[in-house]
């Protein structure tokens, strides 16, 4: 016979006694009850972060008065957002960046240690199938394109080179598309890359210059962007994702300057110390490289910050945040 549990049938998990009783909650107490319940949780940190959650959710829906069939609403749409998203198409990740959370997120995550280069969105579009090359590689089989050759350098804040930092790559075609919007038709990956800085720091590899290009707007992000009558459009841009033992990870990426959507960025992501200024390449560089003279050149000196600075100003901005609300710190397991 299976196990009962008083009157409950043998499937039920058994009651904690340390629970207050769930009965006759109301808008003033219903908060403080869900907060009681869930701090039955053994993991600090957990406790923590569904203690702030609950308290958020619960005082925007007081603030606003929320109506049953406006929570409905926003259940479907993040039902939907979820349904459309696969591996090649991250909708979720979209409805992060056009919240401005990603953003926010990055600059939690690995905050702007001085002189070093400052991070954005990582974006909807990255694989994980770049090839893994050399420097000089082309990114695109794209006859008609205009070609963009990236030379950049990577130092640590004391202005030593870093060799051997994996530089990996990604931008969309001369029309604005990224190859996995191609969906069944995709061959593979295009547009990307993994390469290595060499024993000066220095990596490159040749590209086409970037166009503006609407993010994905047939979803139901798309739909949330109509309704607030914003536009989809990002400005031209080029990704880096840069790692290295001992160096916090970078995620950025340059914007030349001058586009159009330079200021209305719907995911955020320009940052004026990322905006660039393209030249030509001269007799010297094509020379030394092996690029044709007169071709769009855009150059950029990456600086990353040690995990060390890095961990140290994460720690300020956390007991500053945990201070205003009188949080000890040292309960969070953030360390």
């Amino acid at each position: 016979m299976p196990q009962t549990n008083g009157n409950a049938p043998g499937r039920c998990a058994p009651i904690p006694k340390t629970i207050p009783p769930m009965k006759d909650l109301t808008t003033e107490n219903i908060t403080e009850n869900v907060i009681a319940l869930n701090n039955l949780c053994s993991d600090p940190r957990t406790r923590y972060l569904f203690e702030r959650l609950v308290h958020h959710l619960h005082d925007f829906a007081r603030e606003t008065q929320l109506t049953s069939e406006e929570w409905m609403s926003g259940i479907n749409f993040l039902t939907a957002v979820g349904q459309i998203s696969d591996d090649l198409r991250a909708e979720m990740i979209l409805l992060s960046d056009t919240m401005g959370l990603s953003l926010l997120m990055d600059a939690i995550a690995h905050p702007r240690v001085p002189k070093a280069t400052e991070g954005t969105v990582l974006g909807p579009f990255h694989t994980h199938d770049a090839p893994v090359t050399d420097n000089g590689y082309v990114l695109h089989d794209d006859p008609g394109a205009e070609q963009l050759f990236v030379l950049c350098n990577i130092k640590d804040t004391e202005e030593q080179p870093l060799e051997n930092v994996q530089c990996d790559v990604w931008e969309g075609d001369s029309h604005g598309f990224y190859d996995v919007q191609k969906g069944a038709d995709r061959q593979g990956p295009d547009g990307r890359a993994v390469l290595r800085s060499n024993s000066e720091g220095v990596f490159y590899f040749t590209a086409v210059v970037p166009v503006p290009y609407p993010i994905p707007d047939d979803g139901p992000v798309g739909g949330m962007l109509k309704l607030l009558n914003r536009h989809p459009n990002r400005p031209g841009h080029i990704h880096f994702m840069l790692e290295t033992p001992g160096y916090d990870k970078l995620v950025t990426a340059l914007y030349p300057r001058g586009d159009p959507y330079e200021t209305s960025d719907p995911v955020f992501g320009v940052k004026e110390s990322l905006i660039v200024d393209l030249s030509l390449v001269d007799e010297a560089v094509a020379d030394k490289y092996g690029v044709k003279v007169g071709m769009k050149l855009l150059t950029y000196d990456f600086v990353l910050a040690s995990d060390e600075q890095a961990a140290e100003l994460r720690k300020d901005r956390r007991k500053e945040a945990a201070a205003k609300l009188d949080v000890d710190i040292s309960t969070l397991h953030l360390d």
